[in-house]
């Protein structure tokens, strides 16, 4: 588990190294001053070293010998009256197995007795802590080895990851079960995140997005609270974590259970460029190919439903893809929902609408967990623009686009795991129309 994530990075550090590690966990957030208080969740890189996900603890980490210390905050009797019981440091021995458990108070002592030349640190916040102490410290090196740890998922970590799948996996088949027409989409998140509470998971990824109609456009939406009208497209991006690790997947289905004939033909295009992506995803691929590849699919999708005119290369060299798919293929996933390593050092953002929000440039290789998320919008502000624009319009459908600005849009969102010889697919939510229109309102849920 953890200890080899720890061993892990030791190996990226000099054996001769006289510094150590140190990083400070979260701690408990409130909002604006008053005392509510956020739910926990610690740090992603302290979790990934120590498997503590409570607040306010430490770590020094001898990289050349690998020893580990953690340090555990120093509770008084008001914290036990407030927040419950107070672990003995054996008990915590026992929980997380460090090679020295000390108190938060005895940091600078131990520090002292270790001497070494410098401190590594996550980020600047954290090295003025040390700094104060009299150490020289270092906030270039650590950030990079933690990333070039996190970006190849260990076999553990994917069974976590293969579990959140499997809960998350289950919440997307009730939802799409429990809708109908007239309902609010926050009824349909409760839906979703009752399934995951049932089944012990209780931590959101990520915000989730629940858009009917328009809103399925938005590509950030985080309102749900719209009602749905029957005909509306409902977009689902939403996912919860299990130990830390996320998952993170979107399906886009009519509230009523049948797909129109142009829904159909938009959804058709984004499906397969998703599957197309899917099976070329593999060890040695770019994902900007990818991105292009899922673009150039759609593209030739719309030119034979008649949305877009012209020449596919014409198209795609003037950019008319971007004015549908606005936003990059995918992402990692991991500890956090959009993980470490998308842009090694040295590699920038390509300057061309679409696929400049591309999170991913990097070949793909064995243990990268990557999200396939192709999608195509309706969005007046994009849309409106460019049919005032004749170098633009003339590859646009104006008359039927103007049509369709309340259309909203459509996204379908796997995750993948790239493996030695091609990918495994960690999510299991019907994509095809035809399950999707078995599936969607088999079971009615109790809004009482």
């Amino acid at each position: 588990m953890v200890e080899t994530h720890r061993e892990k990075l030791s190996t990226l550090f000099d054996r001769d190294d006289d510094g150590v590690i140190y990083i400070k966990g979260a701690s408990v957030a409130s909002r604006y001053g008053t005392d509510y208080e956020f739910p926990f969740r610690q740090e992603s890189n302290f979790l990934y070293l120590t498997g503590v996900n409570e607040p306010d603890f430490h770590l020094l980490i001898e990289p050349a010998s690998n020893i580990y210390y953690l340090f555990v905050p120093k509770r008084d009797t008001q914290y036990a009256v407030w927040n419950g019981y107070v672990r003995p440091l054996d008990e915590y021995k026992e929980m997380y197995n460090p090679d020295y458990i000390r108190y938060d108070t005895d940091i600078e002592e131990v520090l002292k007795q270790l001497k070494p030349d410098k401190v590594y640190c996550l980020n600047i916040e954290q090295a003025a802590d040390i700094n104060k102490l009299g150490y020289k410290t270092n906030i270039e090196t650590l950030p990079d080895a933690l990333v070039d740890c996190r970006v190849i998922k260990s076999e553990w970590e994917l069974e976590q990851m293969r579990y959140a799948g499997k809960i998350t996996s289950l919440a997307h088949r009730e939802v799409m079960k429990a809708i109908q027409p007239d309902m609010y989409e926050y009824q349909l998140k409760a839906v979703f995140d009752y399934t995951h509470l049932k089944n012990g998971l209780m931590q959101e990824a990520y915000t989730g997005i629940y858009g009917g109609g328009k809103n399925s456009a938005i590509l950030h939406y985080v309102e749900n609270n719209d009602r749905m009208k029957d005909g509306d497209l409902f977009l689902i991006d939403a996912g919860y974590e299990y130990n830390g690790y996320a998952h993170d997947v979107t399906r886009t289905y009519p509230a009523n259970g049948k797909f129109t004939e142009l829904q159909a033909g938009v959804y058709d295009a984004v499906l397969k460029a998703h599957k197309g992506c899917i099976e070329a995803s593999k060890p040695g691929m770019q994902m900007e190919e990818l991105h292009m590849m899922a673009a150039k699919i759609m593209m030739q999708e719309l030119l034979d439903i008649g949305l877009v005119k012209g020449n596919l290369d014409e198209i795609m060299d003037k950019n008319i893809f971007a004015l549908f798919f606005p936003h990059g293929l995918g992402h990692f996933l991991g500890l956090d929902t959009h993980d470490v390593g998308g842009y090694p050092k040295g590699v920038d953002h390509i300057d061309r609408p679409g696929i400049k929000y591309l999170r991913v440039r990097r070949k793909l290789e064995p243990g990268m967990v990557i999200t396939i998320e192709p999608g195509l919008y309706m969005v007046p502000a994009l849309l409106e623009p460019a049919l005032n624009n004749a170098d633009q319009a003339r590859y646009l459908n104006g008359d039927l686009l103007k049509t369709m600005y309340e259309f909203g849009g459509v996204r379908i969102e796997d995750n993948i795991v790239i493996t030695e010889d091609g990918y495994e697919d960690l999510t299991d939510v019907p994509k095809d129309r035809d399950e999707i229109e078995a599936l969607i309102g088999s079971k009615q849920p109790d809004l009482s």
